[in-house]
């Protein structure tokens, strides 16, 4: 009774039960009086206390059950192995082996990757807001930070530790709905990262190859400014990704935002549409100002014969919220940037799904 109570639990992490992964050990009743001891994947994981509150809360309602005290151990490292099989079985080979593939190259997850032509337009800020709305309506989300030199996502999703590694197998940590990998889990926030094309290559194939992503039905990429080597990369590991361009109203964000366009039609990716942020400021008066000037994101996407998605007005709160890892979307959803965010996310889960994205015909000159 006890142990078919537990079978629904889900280490927080691998989204698995913790049945499954052979993690319950023990199970001891003395009266209305049980004990559960959990094998933890690794000592001092940081969900420990996530897995105690969901051991307890499965077992108290339980008839006869009074106290549940949950007693935690850690793997072996043959145990650890065993649990690292399990997770690599996703990406078996065609001859049934565990393999190190891309998952995203032939799955029903669907990639978007934020871009822009320059950086200073708040991509990233967009990036992750994007995808707390998504996956407040529902979605199982999943975000690469392949900005490499500038990441930022760990601190604006609210993540203070790194993946937990199991034998060879990277679990990314999740927050506010939104599993996350980047570059900011291994380098410290001060330290730059010199790196040349090909060791920048290799990281991010690591990032798609090496990680237990759980087959998400969205994988939201904050691209890095410009059209490099990075860019180039992440087109060759994700060919089907649909690109959502990022620019503000200024007329000379604009035009640089179109090269990163322009690039995305070269190596054959789909634009699905526009996102214009810092659109205007609402002051204490009521009124919006245009800081930055106003259409350059409408004329964009009238140029690539693509959507505006949406208009991202300037909100401190937006800025401030990124500095401590508390997306707006979720401190204060009913801002108007965060009703443009949820907007942006229905549009893109509804209207535009798969099956409507088309790909623009661009005339490079």
């Amino acid at each position: 009774m006890v142990l078919e109570a537990l079978r629904p639990v889900e280490d927080p992490e691998l989204h698995r039960s913790i049945v499954d992964l052979d993690m319950v050990r023990g199970i001891e009743v003395e009266g209305d009086a049980v004990k559960v001891t959990v094998a933890l994947t690794v000592a001092g994981c940081p969900l420990r206390t996530e897995i105690t509150r969901r051991v307890t809360e499965a077992v108290s309602p339980l008839e006869g059950v009074s106290s549940v005290d949950v007693d935690l151990t850690v793997m072996t490292d043959e145990e650890r192995q065993a649990v690292a099989g399990q997770l690599r079985q996703q990406h078996a080979g065609a001859d049934g082996k565990p393999a190190r593939v891309n998952p995203f190259t032939d799955s029903a997850t669907r990639v978007l990757a934020v871009a822009s032509g320059k950086g200073g337009v708040g991509k990233s800020s967009v990036t992750t807001n994007l995808a707390v709305a998504l996956a407040q309506r529902g979605r199982q989300v999943a975000a690469v930070d392949a900005d490499v030199w500038g990441f930022s996502m760990p601190r604006m999703l609210g993540i203070d530790h790194p993946p937990v590694v199991i034998d060879d197998v990277i679990v990314p940590p999740e927050a506010n709905g939104v599993r996350l990998i980047s570059m900011g889990f291994f380098a410290r926030e001060d330290q730059p990262v010199v790196w040349r094309g090909p060791m920048l290559h290799k990281a991010l194939e690591q990032f798609l190859t090496d990680v237990h992503w759980d087959e998400p039905e969205y994988l939201i990429v904050d691209m890095p400014p410009g059209t490099g080597d990075i860019a180039l990369s992440m087109a060759q590991f994700l060919p089907r990704a649909e690109v959502l361009v990022v620019t503000t109203p200024q007329p000379a964000a604009q035009r640089v935002a179109q090269r990163a366009a322009y690039m995305a039609e070269k190596v054959n990716l789909d634009i699905v549409g526009v996102i214009e942020n810092m659109s205007w400021f609402r002051g204490d008066d009521g009124k919006s100002y245009e800081l930055f000037g106003a259409g350059g994101g409408q004329e964009l996407a009238d140029q690539l014969d693509v959507p505006l998605l949406g208009q991202v007005p300037l909100v401190p709160e937006l800025r401030e919220g990124a500095d401590q890892g508390r997306p707006l979307v979720v401190t204060n959803p009913d801002d108007e940037a965060s009703q443009a965010f949820f907007r942006i996310a229905e549009r893109l889960d509804d209207e535009l799904a798969p099956k409507r994205v088309y790909r623009p015909e661009l005339k490079i000159i």
